[in-house]
């Protein structure tokens, strides 16, 4: 098998780097990300037992399933999912994001192997999950498509991938870059490419090319009225969340 490349972009980790110890800030840099996350969970959780027929109100319905958050960050995502019972590897590329994930996790009791590595590595190690979670990653890696594959082989065969992004386009360019970062400075300026944003139909050819298959698509929406967010069938303008299967 050749050797993967790596498609860790240094610019982009530092970014993050610089903000690793705001991740559990619900005020902070990250206000965004706590504002999104239960509807990243209800999406995420609805389609691990829908696929894997899963009861989501027994105790622990995801037991006996190894899930990999890539790009953990803070743990805002591994430390739900090893609450549902799952043996739950959180990796990040910035280093300074994992001893944060470490802390909190021991903090809240949970047992959740972080690593600083990254899903290339992993891949070459023969690592394998049931799920393989890639949240808001995509649009700040060097190479989508070589870090596409990489999430393949890191699956088991029927395995799920769940991959969200930012669709590229000007209301996007209008919410994601001017409004979160200029106006709302909810984000630090910078911390997003509009040209690295990827349209619905572009991540569904790149997983296909990758050797996943889409199975469905939904669209995070915020209402600045009930300052929440939703999930939408036909509303992908600017956030959006994709499911995909590799083949078994």
């Amino acid at each position: 098998m050749q050797a993967l490349q790596s498609t860790v972009d240094a610019g982009e980790i530092a970014k993050f780097e610089a903000m690793a110890a705001e991740w559990w800030d619900e005020n902070g840099k990250f206000k965004p990300l706590h504002m999104l996350n239960p509807c990243r969970l209800d999406y995420i959780t609805q389609q691990i037992a829908g696929e894997f027929d899963r009861d989501l109100k027994a105790a622990k319905p995801f037991s006996g399933l190894r899930i990999l958050d890539i790009g953990c960050g803070g743990g805002l995502l591994a430390e739900p999912m090893a609450r549902l019972g799952a043996d739950v590897v959180g990796a990040d590329a910035a280093g300074r994001n994992i001893p944060v994930a470490q802390i909190h996790a021991e903090q809240s009791g949970l047992e959740i192997d972080y690593r600083h590595t990254t899903a290339e590595a992993m891949a070459e190690a023969g690592e394998e999950f049931d799920v393989v979670l890639n949240m808001e990653v995509v649009e700040h890696v060097a190479s989508p498509i070589d870090y596409l594959t990489a999430c393949r082989q890191l699956l088991k065969p029927g395995g799920l991938h769940i991959c969200s992004t930012l669709n590229r386009n000007a209301k996007s360019y209008v919410m994601a870059i001017i409004g979160a970062e200029h106006v709302m400075r909810w984000l630090p300026k910078g911390t997003h490419e509009w040209s690295k944003f990827i349209t619905p139909d572009e991540l569904y050819a790149l997983m296909r090319d990758a050797g996943l298959e889409p199975v469905d698509r939904k669209g995070f929406v915020f209402n600045p009225v009930s300052w929440s967010w939703k999930l939408s069938d036909r509303d992908l303008s600017v956030n959006y969340v994709t499911a995909s299967l590799k083949p078994a």
